[in-house]
């Protein structure tokens, strides 16, 4: 793993971390290297993986699942 783990990150620090690479993902995938778009996935995965397991039970919202995209078609 390359970074800090994230599990050592307070849940403040944890949301700074997915809002800048939430941020900075467009430009990596557009204009990152083969292996910077590799490492930009790795760690959003890690950095995702820890929120899900610090929020399991989260608001999921009615619109974002399947049957909520069916019922605004």
């Amino acid at each position: 793993m390359t970074g800090v783990d994230p599990a050592t990150f307070d849940d403040q620090q944890l949301m700074k971390e997915l809002a800048t690479i939430h941020r900075t993902r467009h430009d990596t995938l557009l204009y990152g290297s083969n292996d910077a778009l590799r490492a930009h996935n790795d760690r959003m995965a890690q950095l995702e993986g820890e929120y899900l397991r610090r929020n399991p039970r989260r608001p999921v919202a009615a619109a974002r699942t399947r049957q909520g995209a069916r019922e605004r078609t």
